[in-house]
């Protein structure tokens, strides 16, 4: 796959939450509470952005080009839509951000990249099932069911819309004004979850309380960009040392290697599994306001 070392940290953290999530089907299949399919409709939906995100899909042209923003200044990746390369191109010679903050920004760009990608996977998803239902003549309880089915996923689709449309907007933003010094939250994902948050049918009280734990939340998030760094960083010196010959220095990179490889997947599958969490209590409290 040519991933770098945080691309394969990342890649485990995704398949532990797969496998975990699979498990609970397994579960739930055995005891009969899967009977419409949509659970596993959903798991199978989540392994094909898996395997589109990490290029696992035998689709040449679908794998990312791995980047890093140490190393290479964010250039070798391409964001696959002419809207955002024109706003990204502005803002790198705007001279309105830091080198910091355009490692921050791109960060986001790469976020709404990957947010129209599982946009598009679950599109074609519902495109298939509204086929296969078309196709049957005969109304009867399964096919109401099915029609229940197509009824969350199109739910859903407009709440990726959603989230796209307001992510678009904060990039365009950002991208010509630079960012705001009194914004609350820094993290694009925490970003997108506050203000679907927002949105939902919280009180205040219940609003504060996701406000406080979205803080402690980013808070995990850049601790685990801090170790990708060091991951990278640690991975650069490894290829260095491997061609000295110095077999003492070797053993020892390779032992804080293997030592930030590990805390890398372990921060990463906490982080993905805790915005999982928050995104399922978050698209609750929208369905909630559309009964």
């Amino acid at each position: 796959l040519h991933l770098s070392a945080v691309k394969l940290a990342e890649l485990h953290s995704d398949l532990k939450i797969q496998e975990k999530d699979e498990l609970s089907w397994k579960k739930l299949k055995a005891e009969g509470l899967d009977e419409d399919g949509e659970k596993e409709a959903k798991l199978r939906r989540n392994l094909n952005v898996i395997m589109t995100k990490y290029g696992m899909n035998g689709k040449k042209d679908s794998q990312l080009i791995d980047t890093n923003y140490i190393k290479d200044g964010t250039e070798s990746d391409t964001l696959d839509d002419p809207r955002l390369e024109k706003l990204w191109s502005k803002a790198k010679t705007s001279g309105k951000f830091s080198d910091e903050e355009l490692d921050k920004l791109w960060r986001e760009f790469k976020h709404h990249k990957e947010k129209i990608r599982e946009y598009n996977i679950l599109l074609e998803t519902v495109s298939r099932t509204e086929d296969i239902h078309k196709n049957v003549i005969s109304p009867s309880e399964e096919n109401l069911v099915k029609e229940e089915i197509l009824h969350n996923k199109h739910r859903e689709l407009k709440e990726k819309l959603r989230s796209i449309n307001q992510g678009f907007e904060r990039l365009r933003k950002v991208s010509h004004q630079g960012y705001d010094t009194s914004s609350e939250f820094e993290e694009p994902r925490v970003i997108d979850l506050w203000d679907m948050a927002k949105s939902a049918n919280f009180t205040e009280k219940e609003l504060e309380s996701f406000r406080e734990e979205l803080k402690h939340f980013e808070a995990k998030i850049e601790k685990h960009h801090h170790y990708q760094k060091q991951l990278e960083i640690s991975h650069q010196k490894l290829k260095h040392v491997e061609g000295t010959g110095d077999k003492d220095h070797l053993n020892r990179n390779k032992e804080k290697y293997a030592m930030l490889q590990e805390k890398t997947k372990e921060l990463g599958y906490k982080v993905k599994k805790h915005l999982q969490d928050l995104s399922s209590r978050i698209s609750q409290g929208l369905q909630h306001n559309e009964l």
